[in-house]
């Protein structure tokens, strides 16, 4: 398949800009709080991507930051929504447990259905979904952040079947760090991310993905957005963008080299907002 046979759908995607990103504490293997972050630097980069989002031809809705909140930056975290249903965050650490209202204030504004969970979960972090998929399916992960009540709890909430998948390496300890969504009905993973039992089931569910390696997902390979064409990726995933190219996709590189230091590449920062 060629890439004029991979169209792209517009999406709706909500970002917060990193005005007071900082890494002062580690809850990821990838945090280094005895190095400091160049803010001016962090802001440039994820302005970038906010525009390449644009010039793609997709709308983004941008969060207000809070004081208070460095990892607000990582928005993915904050919800997850399918057909304008929102299943809201619970954060497994206090220091991001503020981040879930300011979403949910958001939605509210928006005029959304929310619903407020009572398991831990951490939003489009752990939960992924691909319209096209045996009629609208989610992956949901969990190990490390998520509960996996929450997984029973948001096919309730949104009325889709959802198939949990167990992450067993720390330093992917969200799905968006081993698995992505390249449009409406494949995905790309890392196996090792998962359990041997989830590898069966991601192998028998998606015959046709593309398997990414440790240095892919290493390198925030996996953390991406794709519209169904365009797949954004960091410029350190050289290797995974050879492969998505290779399947069909045309990969867009861009450089979150400094947004990376607090465990998130482009999937983190952009969450979509499904209507």
């Amino acid at each position: 398949m060629n890439h004029t046979e991979r169209l792209p759908r517009n999406r709706t995607y909500l970002m917060c800009p990193p005005k007071h990103f900082t890494v002062e504490y580690a809850i990821n293997p990838w945090m280094d709080s005895t190095v400091p972050v160049d803010a001016v630097l962090a802001l440039k980069q994820w302005e970038m991507l906010r525009d390449l989002l644009g010039d793609l031809g997709h709308q983004v809705h941008v969060l207000d930051a809070v004081p208070g909140l460095p990892d607000m930056v990582y928005a993915a975290n904050g919800a997850f929504s399918v057909d304008g249903m929102v299943y809201g965050a619970r954060f497994r650490y206090a220091e991001r447990g503020a981040e879930a209202e300011a979403h949910r204030e958001f939605y509210a504004l928006q005029g959304w259905k929310f619903a407020g969970p009572q398991h831990i979960n951490e939003g489009e972090g752990d939960f992924a979904y691909l319209p096209a998929a045996y009629g609208g399916m989610v992956l949901a992960g969990y190990g490390f952040r998520t509960d996996p009540a929450a997984h029973a709890e948001a096919q309730e909430v949104l009325g889709r079947p959802v198939v949990s998948l167990r992450l067993v390496d720390p330093a992917f300890y969200h799905l968006d760090t081993a698995l992505a969504a390249l449009d409406d009905r494949n995905v790309t993973y890392y196996p090792g991310a998962f359990s041997p039992a989830s590898q069966r089931v991601l192998a028998q569910l998606f015959p046709d993905a593309v398997i990414a390696d440790r240095a892919d997902a290493e390198a925030f390979g996996l953390n991406l957005v794709s519209d169904g064409r365009h797949v954004i990726l960091n410029t350190e995933a050289t290797a995974m963008g050879d492969k998505v190219r290779a399947a069909g996709y045309l990969p867009v590189h861009v450089d979150l080299s400094e947004l990376k230091r607090g465990g998130g590449s482009v999937k983190c920062t952009v969450a979509e907002l499904r209507h």
